[in-house]
């Protein structure tokens, strides 16, 4: 209880500071989905427990024994030649009783010409960001479990640079019994180290709070997630651009609600074989052209194939009408390709 009332007093501290809308943070890349996985239920989940060390990369409340000699790659080939690395290890650290979580998650955008203010071009630049994070998680009676991650953030677009810290705070609530956890998560808490240009900017903080249920009777499962609730309105709305295109406003307040939910679904298909479909409603709202067609937009969907050794992940989310962004990850069970035990 300590533990959330911490989390509590450092979210009200920071509010005054949060009230950024669209992409008005800086580092806005680690909202990007780090986990196969995490992009096949709509990119934003705090409570779904599927033994992943790349979703623990996302909430450090997962981290716990099971997730032991752990090590997750993932690769997604964004949109523009643009590509995602992600790098996930956890590691049971027994006199510490405490799960230990490691990961590196790096953005390429490739080649990018480079010209002055005329457009001359005067070569070519090549940005990047990554940010670096430890982790730590605990187990709190036979439920409750908590988590704590350190990250240090390093953005690079040539001539402009940027470095920063921030952390993260989890807990999460999971009855087994009964199938259900409830999870609360603080992400992108902290500062700049050095800005762009002289000027500081707000980290892309983000609350969220959410539920994962399965039920008994069936193969089935569903995720709940409300993402950046301390800040109720989040759509962004150019009404010069809709009213020069005859497109209808979107700040109704059911939409300025209903923009904060993501929703999930998940299929057990036996012991080996995890289905998922996501809904992120922002996502849609946000990249919906007016009232033309927008396909699938803002929905995904994945498979993760789970054998002894080795676990496979592939996801698939739109961001608009027929262009899709493939998400592939790979996790190895280190203690199991050894003597078991080694590790």
């Amino acid at each position: 209880m300590r533990f959330v009332l911490i989390i509590f007093l450092s979210v009200q501290v920071l509010l005054s500071r949060a009230q950024t809308l669209g992409g008005s943070a800086t580092y806005n890349f680690l909202r990007l989905p780090p986990s196969a996985v995490l992009s096949s239920i709509g990119g934003v989940n705090t409570s779904f427990v599927s033994g992943d060390a790349g979703l623990a990369a996302n909430n450090p409340a997962l981290l716990n024994q099971r997730l032991h000699s752990q090590l997750g790659l993932s690769f997604n080939n964004y949109f523009a030649g643009v590509k995602a690395y992600h790098l996930a290890g956890a590691y049971h650290h027994e006199d510490l009783n405490t799960t230990l979580g490691g990961s590196v998650f790096f953005i390429d955008y490739g080649n990018i010409p480079q010209t002055d203010a005329a457009g001359n071009t005067e070569g070519a630049l090549r940005p990047k960001e990554y940010v670096v994070q430890f982790s730590g998680g605990r187990q709190y009676g036979e439920k409750w479990h908590y988590g704590v991650a350190g990250k240090f953030i390093h953005s690079n677009y040539g001539q402009y640079r940027s470095s920063g810290l921030a952390f993260d705070m989890g807990v999460l609530f999971a009855d087994s019994a009964r199938q259900i956890s409830f999870g609360l998560l603080a992400r992108n808490m902290g500062a700049q180290l050095s800005t762009y240009s002289g000027q500081k900017e707000d980290m892309p903080f983000d609350l969220q709070i959410g539920v994962t249920k399965k039920l008994s009777k069936a193969p089935l499962g569903f995720s709940i997630t409300a993402h950046q609730i301390h800040q109720f309105d989040l759509v962004y709305e150019d009404t010069l651009f809709n009213s020069a295109n005859n497109f209808p406003s979107n700040k109704s307040n059911f939409n300025k609600l209903f923009s904060h939910f993501v929703f999930a679904t998940h299929f057990y298909l036996g012991s080996h074989l995890q289905l998922a479909l996501g809904y992120n409603r922002l996502r849609r709202e946000e990249l919906n052209l007016g009232s033309a067609g927008n396909g699938l937009n803002g929905f995904s969907g994945g498979i993760n194939a789970r054998f002894r050794k080795v676990h496979f992940q592939f996801s698939r989310a739109y961001f608009q009408r027929s262009y899709a962004y493939n998400h592939l990850g790979i996790n190895l069970l280190l203690n199991q390709w050894v003597s078991e035990g080694k590790l």
